[in-house]
């Protein structure tokens, strides 16, 4: 496979120039040079600061380590109010060494069970705020002793991937502990029952902002009991007696922001919400099936109220949010963020709609239902971009992530929507992708990296983002320190390198020795990375000056030593397709013998014929086919076993794709090319599984199941045996019958020695 697109991670994660939300840092002076040098420890105590205040927590703490003075203002205070674990591996150990620059942390992002049993051990007894993706194994207990260690918690939120073992008792908990408790949002909960809910009414006067997503069972009832409640949000919350929250939600007296996005409501309990409550003023029924199918919805009556759905122009109803009129079509977020005239309650729901709409976006482009491509060509692409200027780094983050992933039809073939991909370029997307994959932070690195690589599947978005300066970003992000990061940014090289007119720009960026470093730096770091790296240079390798700077670089050895010890079936087809095109350039460079003298390759390539996966044994067919043509290789491979692999291989592959037979012929023809080879190869049954792929309906098969009959009539045994298998049928079959005028040589070549009377 030439390239992979990503939807959502599985598991997900920051460096110099920045986003739209963060200034970018430029120093013009770099104070008093000796001899050319920069001398850093005549930088005023401010830029040092600020410098560091551009670094993930690891690298703090490692610059902090080089002098003294670096030391305690790496230790200032204002450099730890917030923290971002998510980057790294984060366990008890580790947290116990942040303890002490950590008294006065007031916001902590972690991910992950690991992260959130260690952060109790940071002593972080000021924290105001934490929020943690990937819960899903987050217990009761674990949640409990973290909202115990930190009573004055204003914020938690865990989503959005589901929080499945979390249940009503960790919510009680969270009550009794954090009666500070401002916002609570988690996902995925089984059952949100009375009593939990109850607890935080009587025990959290100021929470105003309430989010059970995504969850099996809530409390209809309880939540009426919250009567300090602003902002709620049930989205995706299935089992919901709409009667019950039509009857008791519109008296919530404060309750100014409703989201029932992606459920089942009908039209019957909108109008009553609508109708009935007194302060209400949005409510979101995005992506709401009964909905949007009941053709009674134009008759509601909203009375100044926002109601947006599917249906509606949801732009231009949050324009209408504004108390002076804004033209038709404007853009209601850039219109609040540029507004000099900020009004609070006005801030509160436009942040608040910022986040509920950047999390429904993403879970619907998740499912992706196809009913939904004209939503996504009118406003759904235009809202990702919008949401993506939010000043809030997890709306951004989400609004990447989205544009990522909705524009997928199937990552496994890596195929996108191409009308989708050309909406968000035509739109700005490649800009503001870009300028979010300059930032310094982490997070919306990877996940704008990964949009980009994903677009960038469309030779269109390619072009574009070439245009934009995206190859630099790119190829400077696969340096990056953060393996979430770097896999991205090997994403979108390894896409962009399917042009031929970016191979070049790639290397001349340093893309080749980023690939080959990225390699060496996570070779046990997962399959994820490792397999982008390596088939982004197979891409490149398949340029003649670009294959050179792969080998210059060390990428012999980095993929060799892939195909030998990697045990991930994406990585050693990448790694074997990456020395198959190495190998494929032997007239104009030394690469083939480069590889075939490397330790270990032809034995690792020989045995990945062997493979369970038939992309695995295509590619190192391939390959052994490529290294072929150098005599030393011919000689080495079939000492490595290689004849009775490629034969055992083209005996298996009857039934498999064309290019697997293709390449299993292509091999056998490479190494029959010597007279002991070609008896070996006629010895260990090679002639048969030749013959029948000589009748295989594909072209290419037929031309190299050609050639090596052609080769092995030479001898006479073989030539004998080809009679004796039938050979001589299919071989006039295709003198006469196939399309390629090199099949039908080849065969009449081989019919002419095997009857010439020698």
């Amino acid at each position: 496979m030439s390239r992979r697109v990503r939807r959502k991670l599985a598991k997900k994660g920051k460096d110099d120039v920045v986003s739209l939300s963060y200034p970018e840092i430029e120093v013009e002076d770099l104070g008093p040079e000796r001899n050319g040098f920069v001398d850093w420890t005549s930088l005023p105590d401010d830029t040092v600061i600020q410098l560091f205040s551009c670094l993930n927590y690891r690298d703090r703490a490692s610059l902090s380590s080089t002098c003294r003075t670096w030391r305690v203002l790496g230790a200032s205070q204002c450099l730890w109010s917030s923290l971002d674990l998510r980057a790294h591996k984060f366990d008890t150990e580790l947290a116990t060494s942040l303890t002490s620059r950590c008294a006065n942390l007031q916001k902590l992002r972690l991910r992950g069970a690991e992260s959130a049993d260690a952060i109790i051990h940071l002593q972080a007894k000021n924290l105001r705020e934490i929020s943690g993706d990937y819960c899903r194994k987050i217990t009761d207990a674990t949640l409990s002793v973290i909202v115990a260690r930190h009573e004055a918690l204003e914020s938690l939120q865990l989503g959005p991937d589901f929080c499945e073992r979390i249940t009503g008792d960790a919510i009680k908990a969270i009550a009794l502990c954090c009666p500070k408790l401002k916002k609570l949002r988690l996902s995925g909960i089984r059952d949100v029952y009375a009593d939990a809910i109850n607890a935080l009414a009587m025990h959290c006067p100021d929470l105003v902002d309430i989010g059970f997503l995504d969850c099996l069972k809530v409390d209809e009832a309880a939540l009426g009991n919250i009567l300090s409640v602003r902002f709620l949000s049930v989205a995706g919350t299935s089992n919901m007696k709409w009667d019950v929250v039509s009857h008791l939600w519109h008296k919530l007296p404060k309750l100014i922001g409703l989201d029932v996005s992606r459920t089942d409501i009908g039209s019957t309990a909108v109008s009553r919400l609508l109708s009935s409550s007194q302060s209400l003023k949005v409510l979101c029924a995005l992506n709401c099936p009964v909905l949007e199918e009941d053709t009674s919805i134009s008759t509601i009556k909203t009375k100044g109220k926002l109601l947006l759905a599917l249906f509606s122009d949801i732009f231009r109803g949050l324009s209408s949010l504004f108390a002076e009129t804004t033209k038709k079509g404007r853009n209601g977020f850039l219109d609040w963020r540029c507004s000099k005239n900020k009004d609070k309650n006005l801030n509160e729901i436009m942040t608040w709609l910022e986040w509920i709409l950047s999390h429904m976006l993403l879970r619907t482009a998740e499912s992706n239902p196809q009913s939904l491509d004209d939503f996504w060509l009118k406003q759904g692409a235009a809202l990702l971009l919008s949401l993506m200027q939010s000043s809030q780094e997890d709306v951004q983050e989400r609004a990447a992530t989205g544009l990522a992933t909705f524009v997928v039809i199937d990552d496994e073939n890596a195929s996108i929507d191409c009308g989708r991909a050309e909406v968000v370029m035509r739109n700005g997307g490649i800009r503001l992708l870009l300028n979010l994959a300059k930032s310094w932070q982490e997070g919306l690195q990877s996940e704008a990296a990964k949009a980009i690589a994903n677009l960038s599947v469309n030779a269109n978005v390619a072009k574009a983002v070439a245009e934009e300066g995206g190859i630099n970003i790119l190829a400077w992000l696969a340096r990056s320190m953060n393996k979430l990061v770097a896999e991205e940014a090997a994403g979108g090289l390894w896409n962009l390198s399917v042009g031929e007119e970016h191979k070049a720009a790639i290397a001349e960026a340093g893309g080749v020795k980023a690939l080959v470093d990225l390699i060496f730096k996570w070779s046990s770091g997962g399959d994820g990375v490792l397999e982008r790296a390596a088939g982004a240079l197979a891409n490149l390798a398949a340029d003649d000056k670009c294959s050179m700077e792969v080998a210059v670089s060390g990428g012999v050895h980095v993929l060799v030593m892939l195909a030998r010890s990697c045990k991930f079936e994406g990585v050693q087809e990448q790694a074997a397709r990456a020395l198959a095109n190495l190998a494929a350039h032997g007239d104009s460079n030394g690469n083939n013998a480069a590889v075939g003298q490397e330790a270990g390759a032809l034995e690792a390539l020989v045995q990945l014929t062997r493979s369970p996966h038939d992309g695995v044994r295509q590619e190192a067919a391939g390959a052994l086919w490529n290294l072929s043509f150098d005599d030393r290789n011919r000689e080495a491979i079939a000492a490595a076993g290689g004849v009775e692999a490629l034969v055992t291989l083209a005996q298996s592959c009857s039934n498999a794709s064309p290019g697997l037979q293709e390449r299993a012929a292509g091999a056998l023809w490479g190494l029959s090319v010597s007279e002991a080879n070609s008896i070996a190869i006629g010895q260990e049954g090679g002639v048969a599984p030749l013959i029948a792929l000589a009748r295989s309906d594909a072209e290419d098969v037929h031309e190299t199941a050609a050639g090596a009959l052609w080769n092995l009539a030479f001898n006479h045994s073989n030539a004998l045996r080809i009679v004796e298998e039938g050979g001589v049928p299919a071989l006039v079959h295709l003198c006469s019958s196939s399309v390629s005028k090199m099949a039908r040589f080849m065969a009449a070549l081989a019919l002419a020695y095997m009857f010439d009377g020698r």
